[in-house]
This record gives C-alpha cells, sequence and structure tokens, in this order.
C-alpha cells in the first residue's frame, strides 16, 4: 500500500472516531435534559431558623408529667421536677438518680402548648444511664408522657441532632413554637477527660400527635 493510501485509511478511521463521539456526546445531552431531576431548578429552602409548623393535635391544659415511655429505646422512667440552679443553668438530675429523667417545670407541661424540655443522663460511672439509646432515634418513633390529669400525651420525634455544647441552640430547644412539642436531652460526643463531660448534646425533637384518656 502506498503512503498515500495509509494516510487516507488513518484520516477516515479518524473521522468515524470523531463522528461517534459526537453522537454519544449528543444523546447524553438529550438524556440529561429529559431527566427531570437534573433539569429542574433548585427548590427554595425554607427559613432553617424557624421551622415549618407540623400538624398536631389540639393543646392540652397544662398538668404535671409523671412518667415518660419511649419504645423503641426501651425507656420507662418517672419524671422528676427540674427548675435552675443558683448560677441560673438549667437542673439535670441527680447521678445518684441516673436512671430517671426529669421535667423542666419551669416551661411548658408536656401536651401543653410549648416546649417541654426533659433532661437525662447518658451514663454515669455504673454504666449505661436513661438516655444512653437516645440518639437511636429516628423521625416517626413515639414517646408517651402520662400526666397528672389521668391524660397520656403521645409525641412523634421530628429529628434527632447532636450540637457541641458551646453551640447549644437554646432559643430552638426552650421557646414556645406555636404548638405543643417535646424535646428530649442527653449528653453525647467525645468525653472530655480532662473537664469530666461529655463535648456535645442530643436533642430529639418532636411533636405532639394525640392524647388519650389512661387506661
Amino acid at each position: 500500500m502506498t503512503h498515500r493510501g495509509q494516510r487516507a485509511r488513518v484520516f477516515a478511521a479518524v473521522a468515524v472516531g470523531a463522528a461517534a463521539l459526537l453522537v454519544a456526546a449528543f444523546m447524553a445531552f438529550h438524556a440529561w435534559r429529559e431527566d427531570p431531576v437534573a433539569d429542574a431548578p433548585p427548590m427554595p429552602s425554607p427559613d432553617a431558623s424557624r421551622p415549618a409548623e407540623p400538624a398536631t393535635a389540639a393543646a392540652l391544659p397544662p398538668a404535671a408529667p409523671l412518667r415518660l415511655e419511649v419504645p423503641r429505646i426501651d425507656v420507662r422512667t418517672p419524671l422528676m421536677k427540674l427548675a435552675k440552679n443558683p448560677d441560673q443553668t438549667v437542673e439535670t438530675p441527680p447521678l445518684s438518680r441516673a436512671q430517671e429523667a426529669g421535667w423542666y417545670r419551669l416551661g411548658a407541661a408536656p401536651g401543653s402548648r410549648g416546649a417541654a424540655v426533659v433532661i437525662g443522663h447518658v451514663d454515669s460511672t455504673r454504666g449505661p444511664a436513661v438516655f444512653y439509646r437516645l440518639g437511636e432515634l429516628r423521625p416517626g418513633d413515639k414517646a408517651s408522657v402520662l400526666r397528672a390529669d389521668g391524660r397520656t400525651a403521645v409525641f412523634r420525634i421530628d429529628s434527632v441532632e447532636r450540637f457541641g455544647k458551646n453551640r447549644f441552640p437554646t432559643r430552638r430547644v426552650y421557646s414556645d413554637p406555636g404548638y405543643p412539642a417535646i424535646r428530649l436531652i442527653t449528653c453525647g460526643g467525645r468525653f472530655d477527660r480532662a473537664t469530666g463531660h461529655y463535648v456535645d448534646n442530643v436533642i430529639a425533637f418532636g411533636h405532639l400527635v394525640r392524647s388519650a384518656e389512661a387506661r
């Protein structure tokens, strides 16, 4: 074969390859354009500082809580009353009663409008404590509170989140969201041996879905 013939065959092969690449690129482009997810504009994100109000049951009159049950993590605990320490920080249950959780009585009662705050330890020197498995909760799980008026308030867990203690979401936890809500709080993350405390908090956020007379 002459050099001219060899050059012609090489040129033809290159031309065929380039045409194939153009066809593939054209098909890929149209496939991408026809994908409704790829082609859709991004949805606007809601205001993170004010979550959308979930569908809730009607608020109950205030009544002290007696017992908390969270089936998914095998919690069934009486609720002691908590207030504030002399330095104005929120009390926590004494470590001598680490298997019990406490209700912050200066806030909302579970089932009434506002954020009902329940605090429990994750562990103690004797082992796992009442909220050891709090981080295992998932959206849709239920938490029930038996109240002194004989009613049981049932909450749906919306989210479980972890925050560094230096950025604790005080307003989100304690402020009135405009509906009956619950916040379950414990410690989490890394244990700092220098301070003797965990560096994070684990918080489960939920809202009231129904209430019932105790049987």
